[in-house]
């Protein structure tokens, strides 16, 4: 995955305005522990022979965008012509290549693929098929499992999607976030109503395996109307998967430039009730309809068909290499980020060097605690998965933390089973500091 540096909010001080701050947790430990001294330790993993039984995964980050949305915190470009995106994606198949020939990752072929932005549909299929040739070259993926990619609605024309799926795209992750094209247009979104249909109905029949529409609860001026509407439509259009954010305001908005601006301290969107209760009201209907609920932010027509395999093998420990600027990587145990400027990226790459900004080699109690907390985010957590891999029984480790949920209701027992009640999943990362060490409690999550 890939982010600019965010400033999480002190869950224990939460307010039900949305105030500036970010709520996800996406990782653990918290990023300020992360250094660039411990770059090195990157470098030499990757001499080191391959683990057996560890699947592998491959993230590639393309920032290019039509606009910025003024809710948007990642690492994106709006300014870059044909010459400069050509430079990116050789910098990111030369990077690939460092990987591909080194012991750790030689000759293991990805189990996921990802493409993620910013806005992979915003490169041509000319581009596309350039990149994913040279990338197949290196680190082969008929044997994936998954390969998902972003896209815009208004970017995506039959070509375009037919050559999507003609790399191998089988989860395509539309970026509808509402229906209605006012709201889109204020929220700085490129898209309008009538091209999410467009789109929809090329990518249907086209034959992708799996379709998620992706929703946004809490956007500037979306309205309980307008909430039930962006529903009723979704439901509609009978998408394999519907994954639902809460609206947030990170530091480096445009909402957030606007509201320092004016010298406001809540940000102009839903309060957290209000995005909670209508996150439930969508996955009620949902649920009405025969979707199910298999985390805090997705619902699935049939759990057995569509998967979310990049999540799942992320939070379960499997190696993820990053791809890009800014990009998050995953291997052995030890986390890092990739350069977050677009030039100095290009340059370290030119450098024959891996572009990596700032790392963390994770012992095994942090990386037990990670894949718990990640897992949370599921509503369901399997205490034998961490006795047979960490030896750890998770019922005495976290007895204070389980005795605090239980007592207000949001944490239940059922068999070898631990559930988060509705109320828990749809503030689940409000409740994942708990489990932090106390070393990471109240540090600065960036």
């Amino acid at each position: 995955m890939s982010t600019e540096t965010l400033e999480i909010r002190d869950p224990a001080k939460e307010s039900d305005d949305t105030e500036a701050g970010n709520y996800f947790v996406a990782n653990y430990p918290p990023f300020s522990f992360w250094n660039a001294g411990t770059a090195q330790t990157v470098r030499d993993l990757l001499e080191q022979p391959s683990r057996p039984g560890v699947p592998l995964g491959v993230y590639f980050h393309v920032p290019f965008c039509r606009k910025r949305c003024h809710f948007c915190y990642f690492r994106v470009y709006t300014d870059k012509n044909a010459d400069e995106i050509k430079r990116y994606l050789d910098a990111g198949i030369a990077e690939f290549e460092l990987y591909a020939h080194s012991p750790l990752i030689q000759g293991r072929k990805p189990k996921f693929v990802y493409f993620g932005g910013g806005t992979p549909s915003y490169l041509s299929v000319s581009q596309l098929t350039y990149l994913t040739d040279r990338m197949k070259a290196l680190l082969p993926w008929d044997e994936a499992e998954e390969v998902t990619f972003e896209a815009e609605p208004g970017t995506l024309t039959e070509q375009k999607l037919a050559a999507i799926r003609q790399i191998g795209v089988t989860r395509l992750s539309l970026g509808v976030e509402n229906f209605d094209s006012h709201i889109l247009e204020i929220n700085g979104r490129a898209h309008r109503t009538e091209e999410i249909y467009r789109a929809y109905k090329y990518a249907r029949s086209i034959g992708f395996p799996q379709i998620n529409i992706d929703l946004i609860s809490g956007m500037v001026e979306e309205t309980n109307e307008n909430w039930r509407t962006n529903i009723r439509k979704t439901i509609e259009l009978e998408p394999d998967s519907v994954t639902i954010y809460q609206m947030e305001v990170p530091y480096n908005t445009g909402i957030y430039k606007q509201m320092k601006a004016e010298g406001k301290l809540v940000a102009p969107v839903a309060n957290w009730h209000t995005k909670r209760d209508w996150v439930d009201e969508a996955f009620r209907e949902l649920e009405k309809v025969g979707y199910t609920v298999t985390s805090g932010y997705t619902a699935v027509r049939d759990p057995e068909k569509s998967k979310f395999v990049y999540r799942d093998q992320l939070w379960t420990g499997s190696d993820l290499i990053g791809l890009g600027v800014a990009s998050f990587s995953h291997i052995a145990g030890t986390h890092y980020q990739n350069i977050t400027e677009f030039t100095q990226y290009l340059e370290a790459i030119q450098g024959g060097d891996l572009p990596i900004s700032r790392a963390l080699a994770t012992t095994e109690e942090e990386r037990m605690i990670r894949e718990f907390i990640l897992q949370m985010k599921l509503g369901r957590v399997n205490r034998s998965y961490f006795e047979n891999k960490f030896r750890v029984n998770v019922t005495e480790r976290f007895a204070p933390q389980f005795a605090d949920l239980k007592g207000k209701g949001l944490l239940e027992e059922q068999g070898n089973w631990l559930v988060l009640t509705r109320e828990a999943l749809l503030r689940v990362d409000t409740l994942l500091h708990a489990f932090f060490l106390p070393q990471h409690q109240g540090a600065r999550y960036t």
